[in-house]
């Protein structure tokens, strides 16, 4: 494989990208074409209205594309860089023909973040589990392998790969539908001018519908947001309107196909559940990456609305650079969930707690033989018969209301699509029945508004007891919203020592420490803060306005939950004490405004 940098140029002129596929073509090796923004075309584009920079489109949404191609004499040797091995199959996997995976890397440390701000206005308003996590890239393939005589190996191997922040598995693989067949017949100009369609893109804003065009065809989605009922998609009731230009309506641009994933294994779903929730180590061995990937993003997203926190990676190879980390036997297994289909991993990985082999995929309709819980001294290779191989006993005790609904759709020929609603909705069920009981007891540790002086700061939250939640469950525990029977103080006992507790209250604590700086705000507001500086010095009058300032300041950086005309009553305070000062201040103060 080989990698090299280049960027994408503006129509019409030969730049970076052109030159350097015309050097691929000399020494007759594909390249890597990485198509982005560089400071060359950091100018402003004289037919856009919105005001933004050459490139800035494209990168609210993708921060580069890449073609990975294999060179026989090359081989691997010339990048050993993660995206160059996690973009193809590996070779027992034997899939000819088109594959769609994605994959999950780290950013390497040290490393500026290319993302500009926009995007972080937009990830207040997402739920939190689509906000973009800045330490990492999500990679999505299109690969395509055929037989071609014509080539040394005797076969066409190439991929497109799509790499963004961005954690929408569905919109990127339908984009990738889109344009890489076509790519794949008319190269790098098609893939210039479909990245020149993503640049004029509108910025993807949660809650609003977004009309995409790519490549003669529309796109309409709409990107979720924090304020959305969970379980419920808004297109469905903006697409009961006349769209004769449209060509594509994504109802999700997040979700996987849940029950194509879940199907072999369903008997055991909520044991996997609770496996996911308490951030257990988890394998899934599959026989290619598209089943992998799949298989480890239904597992993540099976515990939303709550985040999964711990790192996961849907493909996941012997040469990624976390390989020694995560497969050491010097330490206990990390709190991960990997999805591999290399044999060797069988071996290596043969002392973590809880595997789970799967085989192919059947399509909808198609239900495979049901797989058994094993003991892991079973699992020797990658050969071994599917299963669940694990020595975990689940806390509460298996619903079977939703096996047999999900048993009687397939009986009935049920559609895919519905039974990953129920599926879904289960799902959402239980994870709502746990958390309700933790979000109750932590508002609880919200002191009284009526404590909040404007003269004091803001008072601190109570500290997080576990004893004392434990005795709240007794009386508003799950059993009040969940038929579920079983052990759950033992489930939450294990949960609060986990990575996916640490994670959500420490979101938690964040957010209700910015409503108290937002409520201290208010409270400040409502104060004549005039006729408080008539009886106080110059000097704590000077004091009082940089501190007022700096509460302005930390309202807009950390996005206070504050009301508009709160900001604004604010300033004016501010502007008056400002005026009620002598002229030699109030030239200095209005310079610090003006910085």
């Amino acid at each position: 494989m080989a990698l090299r940098g280049l960027a994408g140029s503006g129509p019409g002129s030969r730049g970076p990208l052109d030159e350097a596929v015309a050097a691929a073509k000399e020494r007759e090796a594909p390249a890597v074409v990485v198509a982005g923004a560089t400071p060359e075309d950091d100018e402003e584009d004289e037919g856009r209205s919105r005001g933004l920079l050459r490139w800035d489109g494209f990168s609210a949404w993708l921060h580069c594309v890449c073609v990975v191609g294999f060179d026989l004499e090359l081989g691997q040797a010339v990048e050993k860089t993660n995206i160059c091995y996690l973009s193809f199959p590996d070779s027992n996997s034997g899939c000819l023909g088109d594959t769609q995976f994605c994959f999950r890397f780290r950013q390497s440390s040290g490393r500026r973040v290319s993302l500009h701000c926009l995007l972080d206005q937009f990830d207040k308003d997402l739920p939190v589990y689509l906000k973009k996590d800045p330490a990492y890239f999500y990679g999505y393939v299109y690969f395509r392998q055929v037989r071609d005589k014509t080539l040394k190996r005797g076969y066409f191997q190439k991929s497109l790969v799509l790499i963004s922040k961005l954690p929408y598995i569905h919109f990127f693989h339908t984009v990738l539908k889109q344009i890489a067949p076509e790519y794949f017949e008319k190269n790098e100009p098609y893939l210039e001018a479909a990245c020149n369609d993503v640049d004029r893109w509108p910025a993807p804003v949660p809650g609003k519908t977004l009309y995409l065009p790519i490549m003669g065809v529309v796109m309409k989605v709409r990107i979720p947001t924090c304020h959305d009922k969970p379980g419920t998609t808004q297109i469905v009731q903006l697409t009961q309107q006349g769209d004769a230009h449209i060509s594509v309506i994504l109802p999700t641009v997040h979700e996987v196909d849940l029950f194509r994933c879940f199907c072999p294994v369903f008997l055991h779903s909520q044991m996997l559940w609770e496996l996911v929730l308490l951030g257990e180590p988890l394998v899934v061995m599959a026989p290619s990456p598209s089943e992998s990937s799949e298989t480890v993003l239904a597992l993540v997203s099976c515990i939303s609305p709550l985040k999964y926190f711990s790192d996961f990676r849907p493909y996941f190879t012997i040469h990624d650079s976390e390989f020694k980390e995560y497969t050491t036997r010097t330490q206990a297994p990390p709190s991960v969930i990997l999805g591999v289909t290399n044999p060797f991993f069988a071996k290596t990985l043969q002392h973590w707690p809880h595997i789970i082999r799967i085989g192919d995929l059947k399509p909808a309709g198609e239900i495979p033989k049901q797989v058994k819980v094993k003991k892991l001294k079973n699992l020797k290779t990658l050969d071994s018969k599917p299963g669940v191989y694990t020595s975990y006993k689940p806390y509460l005790n298996r619903d079977e209301d939703i096996i047999k609904q999900l048993q009687k759709g397939v009986q009935q020929k049920r559609p895919s699509e519905a039974q990953s609603v129920i599926l879904r909705r289960y799902f959402l069920e239980l994870t709502q029945s746990f958390i309700i009981p933790l979000e109750r007891y932590v508002a609880s540790l919200m002191p009284l508004q009526k404590s909040i002086s404007p003269w004091k700061s803001p008072p601190q939250l109570r500290q997080f007891l576990p004893e004392e939640f434990m005795k709240t469950l007794e009386k508003t525990g799950p059993q009040l919203t969940s038929r579920i029977k079983g052990d759950w103080i033992g489930l939450y006992r294990h949960f609060l020592k986990s990575p996916n507790f640490d994670g959500w209250f420490k979101t938690r604590r964040k957010e209700m420490t910015q409503k108290l700086e937002a409520l201290h705000l208010e409270a400040l507001c409502e104060e004549d803060l005039l006729l408080w500086t008539q009886k106080h010095t110059e000097v704590e009058t000077v004091d009082l306005v940089l501190k007022l300032k700096n509460k302005l300041l930390q309202a807009d950086r950390e996005h206070l939950p504050v009301k508009p005309d709160t900001m604004e009553k604010l300033r004016t305070h501010i502007d008056a004490i400002i005026l009620a000062l002598p002229e030699d201040l109030q030239g200095i103060l209005l310079k610090t405004s003006m910085t």
